[in-house]
C-alpha cells in the first residue's frame, strides 16, 4: 500500500475499550463510523503494564517500557528505602515522534499528550497533558504561548480533579468541559498553525470510565439499576464523536489520521493487597501493624527482617530486598532466582473467597522487555 499524504493528524482517546467503539456502540457514533468504514482498524496491543504510563512514551518512540526504564508513573531512582520517583518528560531519555520531525525540519502541534510535562522544545508548539501540576505552572512551548491557549479556550482544563469521588454531577460537568475546551483549542491550532504532525490526546474518556462504569456495565459487581448516570458513558461518546466530527472536518485530503488509544478499560471484580499478602506470608515485617488501613511509605518496615515489599503504580510490583544491592539486604544472591520462582508460583496460584484462581498474571521484566534501563521491578504482578 502506498501512502501519499503530506500531514499527519493522530488523535489520541486514553482507555478506550475496542468492546465499546467497534462493537456495542459504533452505529451510535457516525463520524467515527464513517472514518472507520474507509480505513483500517482493529485492536492494539498495550504495553506491560497497560497504564498510561508507560503506554503513551512507548507509544511515541516505539520504545518498550525496559528500554524507557518506566515501569510506571513512579519508579525507584535508587536501591535504598526512600521510595519512588514520579516520571515526568525530562526522564524521557529517547526521541519522541515530535523530536524527530522537529530536527529534520518539519512543524508540529502537541496537545495533551501524556507525560510533556514540564514541555520541551519543539519546532512549533506543545500544550502538555495531565500531569501538569496546575495551569499556573509553565504548560506551553513556547511559554508565550500560554496567554493564547488561556484565550482560547476562556480558562484551560488540565484534567478532573477527585474523579474517583462519589460527586458524580461536578465530575460530569468538568469532564465535557475539558474535552470542549481541548477540541475548541485543538481546531484553532489546526486553522492558525503551520503543522505537519498534529497530535491531541483526549482524556475525558478515561475519567468517565473511572467514575461512571459501575452504572452502565450489568456485570459489575457494584453495579447500580435505574441510575440517573446509567447512559453517562454513552452519552460522552455520542458528544465526543460530535466534536472529533467537527474537528476532521477542518482537516484537508491530504492528511493521513490515525485514532489510537493507550488501552482499555474493564469492571474490576476486586482487588489485592498485595503487602498485606505479603505480611501474611511472612516475606514483609513491620515494626508494628497498622491500627487502620495505611500508606506503604507511612509504615515502620523492618528491613532486616523483610525480603519482599510491594510499592507504586496501578498494579504488583515487587521487590526484592537482596544481600549486597539493597542497604539491609536478606535474600542472598545466589539464592535470588530460586525465591523469584517460587513467588510467581505462589502468586499465580492466588485464589479468591471462593477458592477459584483469579488469574494473576506474574512476569520477569528480563523476559518481556529486550533491556532493563533504570530500577526494574523483580517481578510485574
Amino acid at each position: 500500500m502506498v501512502i501519499n499524504k503530506k500531514k499527519v493528524f493522530v488523535l489520541g482517546l486514553d482507555s478506550i475499550p475496542p468492546e465499546l467503539l467497534f462493537d456495542k456502540w459504533l452505529d451510535q457514533l457516525p463520524n467515527i463510523k464513517r472514518l472507520i468504514s474507509n480505513s483500517i482498524y482493529g485492536p492494539l496491543k498495550s504495553t506491560i503494564p497497560a497504564i498510561t504510563c508507560p503506554a503513551w512514551v512507548s507509544m511515541m518512540t516505539s520504545a518498550n517500557p525496559g528500554r524507557l526504564g518506566l515501569y510506571g508513573f513512579r519508579n525507584r531512582s535508587s536501591y535504598d528505602y526512600e521510595g519512588l520517583s514520579f516520571a515526568n518528560s525530562s526522564t524521557i531519555y529517547q526521541d519522541t515522534v515530535w523530536d524527530i520531525l522537529s530536527k529534520i525540519g518539519k512543524k508540529v502541534v502537541v496537545v495533551g499528550v501524556p507525560m510533556t510535562y514540564p514541555p520541551k522544545p519543539v519546532n512549533g508548539c506543545m500544550v502538555t497533558c495531565f500531569m501538569t501540576p496546575d495551569t499556573k505552572c509553565d504548560y506551553t512551548y513556547p511559554h508565550e504561548l500560554k496567554a493564547e491557549v488561556e484565550s482560547v479556550s476562556n480558562g484551560y482544563i488540565l484534567d478532573v480533579g477527585e474523579f474517583r469521588s462519589d460527586n458524580k454531577d461536578p465530575i460530569l460537568k468538568t469532564i465535557y468541559d475539558m474535552t470542549e475546551k481541548r477540541f475548541r483549542l485543538t481546531r484553532h491550532f489546526i486553522r492558525s498553525k503551520e503543522w505537519d504532525f498534529f497530535m491531541v490526546v483526549e482524556m475525558g474518556t478515561d475519567r468517565i470510565h473511572h467514575a461512571f462504569w459501575k452504572y452502565f456495565d450489568e456485570d459489575h459487581p457494584k453495579y447500580i439499576p435505574g441510575s440517573q448516570y446509567q447512559n453517562a458513558i454513552l452519552n460522552y461518546y455520542k458528544y465526543l464523536d460530535e466534536e472529533i466530527g467537527d474537528t476532521l472536518k477542518l482537516l484537508s485530503d491530504d492528511t493521513l489520521i490515525l485514532v489510537v488509544s493507550d488501552h482499555g478499560a474493564k469492571k474490576m471484580f476486586g482487588g489485592i493487597c498485595i503487602n498485606e499478602w505479603l505480611i501474611q506470608n511472612g516475606y514483609l515485617k513491620l515494626v508494628q501493624y497498622p491500627s487502620e488501613t495505611t500508606q506503604f511509605n507511612k509504615l515502620i518496615v523492618d528491613w532486616e527482617n523483610t525480603m519482599v515489599w510491594g510499592e507504586g503504580g496501578y498494579y504488583g510490583r515487587i521487590f526484592m530486598n537482596v544481600k549486597g544491592r539493597e542497604p539491609k539486604g536478606v535474600i542472598a544472591p545466589q539464592h535470588y532466582e530460586h525465591f523469584r520462582n517460587e513467588l510467581i508460583r505462589k502468586l499465580e496460584d492466588l485464589r479468591d473467597e471462593n477458592g477459584r484462581n483469579i488469574n494473576t498474571k506474574v512476569f520477569k521484566p528480563e523476559d518481556i522487555y529486550t533491556e532493563c534501563n533504570g530500577i526494574p521491578p523483580d517481578l510485574i504482578v
